[in-house]
C-alpha cells in the first residue's frame, strides 16, 4: 500500500504539472498570450522557445492524458484483485507443471505397458518353444527305448560270439571240471585230469601187461 501511495502521489503531481502546461498552451493558442511556463526551464529555454503554440498544446495535452491515465490505473488498482490474479496465475502455472508431469508419467506408463506386452510375447514364445521341445522329447522317447533294446541285443550277441569264439578256440572240454582247454593239452591245467581218449588209456594198459 505504501508503494501504491507513493506512485499515486508522484504521477498525480506530474499530471498537475502537465495540466498547468496544457492551460498555458491553451492560453497561448486561443488567447494569444505569451508562453510563460517554459521559461521555468533555463537549461533548455532556447530550444523550448522554438516550439510553436499548436505543438506545445498537442504535447501538453498528450502528456496530461497519459499521466492522468497512469495515475487512475494505479489509484483504482484493487490489491485484493491483484492478489487473486496472482494466485490464479500461480495456479495456472502449477496446473501447467502438473499437466506436464502427468504427460511424462503417462509416457512412462505407456513405455512400461509396451515393455510388459513385449515380455508377455517373449514368455508366450518361450512357452511355445518348451511345448515343442517336450513334444520332440516324447517322440524321441520310443527311439531311446528302441536303442536300449538294440544295445541289449548287441550285448547278448557279443556274449554269444565270445562264447562261440571260445568254443572255436578251445574245442576240447575237460570231462572232470567242464572247463575248455586247448586241443594240444593232454592234461587239464585246471584239475589235472587226463584228457586222452579212453581207448588210448586201455591200449596203454594192455601194453603194460
Amino acid at each position: 500500500m505504501t508503494k501504491k501511495g507513493i506512485d499515486v502521489w508522484i504521477f498525480s503531481t506530474l499530471t498537475v504539472i502537465a495540466a498547468a502546461h496544457l492551460i498555458d498552451a491553451a492560453n497561448a493558442l486561443l488567447l494569444n498570450k505569451p508562453i510563460t511556463l517554459l521559461q521555468l526551464y533555463p537549461l533548455v529555454k532556447e530550444k523550448l522557445e522554438a516550439i510553436t503554440p499548436p505543438i506545445y498544446f498537442l504535447i501538453s495535452a498528450t502528456t496530461t492524458f497519459i499521466l492522468w491515465g497512469i495515475t487512475c490505473a494505479i489509484a483504482f488498482q484493487n490489491p485484493v484483485e491483484a492478489f487473486l490474479n496472482k494466485v490464479l496465475s500461480d495456479a495456472k502455472k502449477q496446473s501447467m507443471v502438473e499437466s506436464q508431469l502427468l504427460e511424462r508419467k503417462s509416457e512412462l506408463l505407456d513405455a512400461m505397458n509396451e515393455t510388459v506386452e513385449m515380455n508377455n510375447e517373449i514368455l508366450s514364445h518361450v512357452k511355445d518353444v518348451i511345448y515343442n521341445i517336450r513334444a520332440e522329447v516324447k517322440e524321441i522317447q520310443p527311439l531311446k527305448e528302441g536303442l536300449e533294446k538294440i544295445k541289449a541285443e548287441l550285448s547278448h550277441l557279443k556274449r554269444e560270439i565270445k562264447s562261440f569264439e571260445e568254443e572255436l578256440k578251445y574245442p576240447k572240454i575237460c570231462i572232470a571240471c567242464g572247463k575248455p582247454v586247448l586241443p594240444e593239452f593232454n592234461i587239464c591245467p585246471y584239475c589235472g585230469e587226463s584228457l586222452k581218449p579212453v581207448q588210448e588209456k586201455i591200449v596203454s594198459l594192455e601194453k603194460y601187461r
